[in-house]
């Protein structure tokens, strides 16, 4: 018996035949057009985008608790608050982590369907300049701040930048999510990886810079993707073979960035075994005491020079244990990644991309959201990236 026998057609119609063909029609021009078929993916990446936000606001705190080296008294201040869920984030300014991270996003979104990469390239540049025209009261970093300067975007190659042995920071790990949003799927693996690369190496030309750049990316391209998390950092050891082979195909101060290369991947060698995932199948192993003050001092153990989560390496670092230790709950994710004694924003904003990218807004009160500075402008990126995805 045929769907048609089965179903009550109509009136005066005939056959489904038309009808079905009708809609097949709907649903391919809809896909052409790249309106919204999955609601449940859309939501994932305006949640991307939006609780990076978020996450910046609640660790930047307007410079209050970004630069507060003590995770306890973080805490408290929380608490007095009245406990995450009772935070009113209305007057609280993003850092430069967020207006950066729209920069490229926007970027993305302005080269197109089927970029040239090099033109996308100068427009990452274009906005890189020219958002530096709206940090004030937002703590740009300096490496960032000096590197934008050598950008000319205008000109051929003119968003390189020479190799510089001091730019081992987290700018470019910060501001790198949106480009696993982008691209995502597995056969664009080497676009992720150079265009992370490049866009990282920007301002932060250094490999323990450009490298968290690459994790930042990548890890938001498995949390859309379902891998589960303990498999991510052996992925992200796995894929730097291929970063390595890209930077030295480029010809483009070779010498140092290979002389400077093993500092990263030696660290997140050395977290992994210590979390029990160098094979990338078994569950994390954390402390049996692992609070407010013992996280503080493993997060510093982790640091290139003391301040937890300010390198290329250590801000994607603390955002994955975070993200290994919260389960399912977005506030304890919040408790281990946005209120700690470091670079607290810059965590913030990567894990809580992440919990977007696998989560959408599971566990978020919209009322911590609803004043978000530039809610409409994320959203709009957010939504834009999918379409052209």
């Amino acid at each position: 018996m045929s769907l048609g026998s089965r179903l009550l057609l109509p009136r005066g119609c005939t056959s489904w035949r038309p009808l079905l063909a009708g809609l097949s029609a709907v649903f391919l021009v809809k896909a052409v057009l790249g309106q919204e078929l999955c609601p449940e993916m859309m939501e994932k990446y305006v949640a991307s985008m939006v609780l990076s936000a978020v996450g910046d606001t609640l660790g930047y705190y307007n410079g209050k608790w970004e630069f507060l080296t003590s995770g306890p008294a973080i805490h408290k201040e929380l608490a007095e608050m009245g406990g995450l869920g009772n935070v009113s984030i209305q007057g609280w300014k993003v850092s430069d982590d967020t207006v950066m991270h729209l920069a490229t996003a926007e970027a993305l979104v302005a080269a197109g369907k089927k970029p040239n990469l090099e033109h996308l390239y100068s427009l990452i540049a274009k906005n890189y300049k020219e958002c530096m025209n709206d940090m004030k009261d937002r703590a740009p970093g300096t490496t960032c701040i000096e590197s934008v300067l050598k950008l000319h975007p205008g000109q051929p190659g003119g968003w390189r930048i020479p190799f510089n042995p001091k730019a081992g920071g987290c700018g470019a790990a910060m501001r790198a999510m949106c480009i696993g949003l982008r691209f995502h799927r597995p056969a664009e693996l080497d676009t992720l990886v150079q265009v992370s690369i490049e866009s990282g190496r920007m301002t932060h030309h250094h490999p323990t810079g450009y490298l968290g750049s690459l994790a930042s990316a990548l890890f938001t391209a498995f949390a859309l993707n379902g891998v589960p998390p303990p498999a991510w950092g052996k992925g992200l050891l796995d894929v730097l073979p291929q970063a390595k082979a890209y930077v030295r195909d480029t010809g483009f101060f070779v010498k140092e960035n290979m002389g400077q290369w093993q500092y990263f991947k030696d660290q997140w060698e050395k977290y992994l075994a210590e979390r029990g995932l160098s094979g990338g199948a078994s569950p994390p192993t954390f402390p049996p005491k692992y609070g407010v003050e013992e996280r503080d001092s493993f997060y510093t153990s982790l640091s290139y020079s003391g301040w937890a989560g300010s390198s290329g390496h250590d801000a994607p670092m603390i955002a994955y244990d975070a993200l290994l230790g919260a389960g399912d709950s977005w506030e304890e994710l919040a408790h281990r990644a946005f209120f700690h004694g470091g670079d607290s924003d810059s965590t913030a904003a990567i894990a809580a991309c992440w919990w977007g990218a696998m989560h959408g807004f599971r566990g978020v009160n919209t009322s911590l959201y609803a004043h978000l500075e530039y809610k409409d402008r994320l959203e709009q990126v957010a939504q834009d990236l999918y379409r052209i995805t």
